[in-house]
């Protein structure tokens, strides 16, 4: 069975159907569906996303000092990833070719904390309970509640680090979800003493915790090795932020790509002219856009971002418990588990104490206190802000009018990079685990483990143009309906 029967039934309409819907334990409303023959060998395999939220239009046509705020909506869990963005790309609308000191590190400590609360989340809330009890574990125990149960310890070091990465997020950008404080030019408040020094007293728990973070994740892969090397696992290409100098850089940098080889395809290209590297391609059923390297084209140039990209894929990590965790990843098992899909937890661990030992070195920055936090410059009537989102590259793109009104707006968040390797990854489980046999409740999940382990936020990346089916009802408080709208 090749992978291109799994994508393209000849005959759909001949075969049987199996869905899951919804997707669980992700953010956002997704489905799959298999199609089957008689014989339960799987024909078709796709990841479909059935959200329509259109944020590229609503965005059209408002002041743009209204946007950071705005596109957070797009999201409850990584609202400071989209926040921080639209900043970085309004900077330049404003002329802020560089911020001042306590602007960018301030920024920067509100990124480090959605970095460290949103992995905590994704992997002890949403990803735990596969790891610890098995993919195809009884349904009831395979939760959340079930890990607070039989795991107490981890259950409550995954609550208090995420509590910690909010709070970060809260001293910073006003409130812990859907902040204000970056603005573009710079950020509109800093740290009192007092807020730094509340920070300051858990950091070092924090950072101890995120270490026995990264020891679990790699006793859960060597627990269960031959499954973890092979699960969903296949070649792919990969696109990151790097610093100048080639290190990790959730914050800022140059765009790099590698083959599944880890040769260059291109580095450090400067990310405000991203469309020259970048295409994006739609297909009829999803909502979700499918980005491709432009050089390469549709077929072949499809890539993966996220942790397991940042960390095999840089030169080195600058904070030293993390990079020392990120070489011993990279040579573990031979390799194996730097090119394995469930590596994506293990990386994933690895950012967060990085995350946890940039902000322990930020809290000791007098710079956090002070009180110059505006720059500008020349007006331009463009911007780009490229930032590494927790899920992974995350481009936010603006053109501004005379009137400072936004007149386009282009997103490409980071599980739309990673839609074609989330719909490959489905159909190598469906391909190794499913077809031909009895399908069961456990053997599907094997499919929503596969798709976690990008951690995608499906309601950030609905936005695709084309002829969608839509629907539309206007309805009355008592159920009546007015008006219907349909297309497609």
């Amino acid at each position: 069975m090749t992978q291109a029967t799994l994508e393209t039934a000849a005959h759909p309409e001949r075969l049987r159907r199996v869905v899951i819907e919804p997707l669980s334990r992700v953010e956002g409303h997704g489905k799959v569906t298999l199609l089957l023959d008689e014989d339960g060998h799987v024909e078709q395999a796709r990841l479909h996303i059935v959200e329509f939220r259109a944020f590229e239009k609503f965005i059209q046509g408002r002041p743009y000092w209204e946007v950071p705020v705005m596109v957070q909506r797009l999201c409850g869990i990584c609202p400071v990833s989209h926040h921080l963005a639209a900043c970085k790309a309004l900077d330049q609308v404003v002329g802020a070719t560089a911020l001042t000191p306590t602007a960018e590190k301030i920024r920067r400590l509100m990124h480090y904390g959605q970095i460290l609360q949103s992995h905590a989340l994704h992997f002890f809330h949403l990803s735990s309970p596969d790891l610890l009890f098995g993919f195809d574990s009884e349904v009831a125990r395979r939760n959340i509640v079930g890990v607070a149960a039989e795991y107490p310890e981890v259950a409550r070091q995954g609550v208090l680090l995420r509590k910690y990465g909010q709070e970060v997020i809260r001293h910073t950008a006003g409130k812990r979800i859907h902040g204000t404080g970056s603005v573009p030019g710079g950020v509109n408040k800093s740290l009192t003493t007092e807020e730094r020094d509340a920070l300051r007293s858990e950091i070092y728990q924090i950072v101890s915790w995120s270490r026995d973070a990264v020891r679990l994740a790699r006793r859960l892969f060597e627990q269960s090795l031959e499954t973890y090397r092979s699960f969903a696992t296949f070649p792919a290409r990969t696109l990151s932020l790097v610093r100048a100098d080639g290190a990790m850089d959730l914050y800022h940098g140059g765009l790099r790509a590698r083959d599944a080889e880890g040769r260059t395809i291109f580095d450090h290209a400067d990310y405000s002219r991203y469309w020259e590297r970048i295409s994006e391609d739609v297909k009829a059923w999803s909502y979700m856009k499918f980005p491709f390297l432009s050089e390469l084209g549709p077929e072949d140039g499809w890539y993966r971002v996220g942790p397991l990209t940042r960390v095999t894929r840089c030169d080195f990590i600058p904070t030293p418990l993390a990079d020392r965790e990120r070489r011993e990843f990279i040579a573990f098992d031979e390799g194996r588990a730097a090119a394995s899909t469930l590596g994506f937890h293990w990386a994933r661990m690895i950012e967060m104490l990085h995350a946890a030992e940039a902000i322990k070195d930020l809290l000791h920055d007098d710079d956090l206190l002070g009180r110059d936090l505006m720059a500008g410059g020349e007006r331009q009537a463009r911007g780009v802000g490229v930032i590494e989102a927790p899920r992974g590259t995350l481009i936010h793109h603006y053109r501004v009018d005379e009137n400072d009104q936004v007149v386009r707006a282009n997103l490409i968040v980071s599980t739309t990079h990673n839609n074609q390797a989330m719909n490959v990854a489905i159909r190598e489980v469906a391909r190794h685990y499913l077809d031909g046999r009895t399908i069961t409740e456990g053997l599907l999940n094997h499919i929503e483990v596969a798709v976690r382990a990008f951690d995608p936020c499906l309601s950030c990346a609905t936005h695709a143009v084309g002829k969608m089916p839509l629907e539309v009802q206007l309805v009355e408080a008592d159920g009546t309906l007015v008006h219907r709208l349909v297309r497609g």
